[in-house]
């Protein structure tokens, strides 16, 4: 039997992230993966996937519109299995990186197959007992399929197939209007894919800003991608003709070579015989306390199994440091969720850190609001590219919410990130010198949106008027 340190179940980021830091610091550390590589979802079926796929998707649409450029516009021949296989190679390259031998030359065990406990300090893995102090799941989430009628009749796409398509399909219909739903949705039209997308909610990103939510809506709209908000599938026929109802009992009926399903996540929490360690759990995952502690205490989750909105790769980087101070160094160590950014993938991204204005409303009596579009940004106006919006929430001269919708706006909403979990205030990123011609400007520029109003009153006259009227 061996005895380890620590066990890891889950070669995802979360749990790569733990076992390289807690090997490198000398722990005795096994990682369990059930796949045959490491790697997890985000490598195989998300982030590097998506975004290589999404690039390629913009770099057509551009092709069709160097005219705005000056340039000759150009149909580029679009050719799904070669764009897929690409897609592959990228995958391939970055795989080197969570190549076995990397882990196992810290000094971890890696090994490869189903894990299931069977006691609280025991898994049994290839006919083989580990025993552990600790244990981490770090399993992550798969796509969430609803139970709706017919479905299970037809062939249908999620994030984990979707990049295995060799043709592309002229009708596509998408079911959800999450992150995963708009991305692909956007890139599949920029391909030349007549898309639709159908939402039970009535909003798209309820949870996000919805003063930003609506302009993506109508950047999407007017790249011809059709919305059905407040439509629940109900059916779909063998012909893969889906029915949406509203709840006014109004139905629809669309047609589509390919359907989408993104509809959400669920916690890979099946198959671990988690009764036998005692592990309390739902389909939604793991409830933990501020340490990433389960009910039992030296079993710790991160990622996507832990209950909760942040189903993102770096969240789960962000719970390996947790459990890495607490199991390594014995530090009592907490998550602190203040300063989350999150990222939507369509161009222009959608990108948000901290409260919302309806949220900060609700939390706070008084609150600044600063706006600042795109299209008065000189960079913007040499690239082209001026829609967009950056939006800032802050209480007492210090940002509490940011949101971007615009050209890199996830880049861009780094430094006011940063500015938050520094708690730096708004007239340090005024002072701060940003580089001319950037996009970056434009943080500097809504904050000063803010410092404006007060520089340029009526009271600041009548001052400069005082003081130049004394002074000779």
């Amino acid at each position: 039997m061996s005895k380890r340190d620590l066990c890891i179940i889950g070669g995802g980021a979360g749990g790569l992230s733990i076992t390289s830091g807690a090997a490198q610091l000398g722990l005795k550390v096994t990682l369990i993966e059930r796949q045959s590589n490491l790697g997890g979802d985000c490598l195989h079926y998300g982030c590097v996937p998506s975004k290589t796929f999404i690039h390629a998707a913009n770099v057509a649409h551009a092709m069709r519109h160097a005219d705005k450029l000056g340039l000759s516009a150009a149909s580029p021949e679009i050719n799904l299995e070669r764009i897929n296989q690409h897609v592959a190679n990228v995958i391939e390259k970055i795989q080197a990186h969570d190549d076995p031998d990397r882990f196992r030359s810290y000094g971890a065990e890696v090994v490869f197959g189903e894990a299931v406990f069977t006691d609280p300090h025991t898994l049994r893995i290839n006919g083989q007992d580990i025993k552990a102090k600790r244990f981490v799941l770090a399993m992550g989430s798969s796509p969430a399929v609803p139970p709706i009628p017919g479905l299970d009749k037809v062939s249908y796409l999620t994030n984990e197939t979707i990049f295995q398509l060799k043709t592309l399909p002229k009708n596509l219909v998408v079911l959800g209007g999450g992150v995963i739903g708009l991305e692909m949705a956007q890139a599949f039209s920029r391909l030349g894919s007549q898309v639709v997308i159908v939402e039970m909610l009535e909003n798209l990103l309820p949870q996000l800003d919805q003063e930003l939510v609506s302009l993506l809506q109508q950047q999407l709209e007017q790249e011809g991608i059709k919305f059905y908000l407040g439509h629940k599938v109900v059916a779909v026929m063998e012909d893969k003709t889906i029915v949406a109802q509203t709840k006014a009992g109004e139905k629809v009926q669309l047609t589509a070579d390919e359907l989408l399903v993104a509809t959400g996540r669920s916690a890979n929490v099946k198959n671990l015989n988690l009764d036998k360690a005692g592990v309390v759990f739902t389909q939604q995952g793991f409830a933990v306390d501020d340490r990433l502690r389960t009910n039992k205490k030296h079993i710790y989750a991160v990622g996507d199994v832990v209950q909760g909105p942040y189903k993102f790769t770096h969240m789960a980087e962000y719970h390996a440091g947790i459990v890495i101070a607490n199991v390594a160094f014995r530090l009592p160590k907490k998550v602190d969720e203040r300063v989350i950014p999150a990222v939507v993938f369509t161009e222009p991204e959608f990108a948000t850190v901290g409260l919302t204005e309806t949220l900060a409303r609700q939390q706070y009596k008084n609150i600044d609001v600063m706006r600042f579009e795109l299209k008065d940004v000189d960079r913007a106006i040499t690239d082209v590219n001026i829609a967009g919006l950056v939006k800032v929430i802050a209480h007492k001269n210090k940002i509490i919410g940011a949101h971007v919708f615009a050209a890199h706006g996830g880049e861009l909403l780094a430094e006011l990130a940063l500015a938050m979990q520094a708690k730096i205030k708004l007239g340090q990123i005024s002072a701060t010198i940003h580089a001319y011609p950037t996009l970056a400007q434009v943080n500097r520029r809504v904050v000063n949106s803010y410092f404006g109003e007060k520089l340029f009153s009526p009271k600041a006259k009548a001052v400069v008027k005082w003081i130049n009227k004394i002074i000779p």
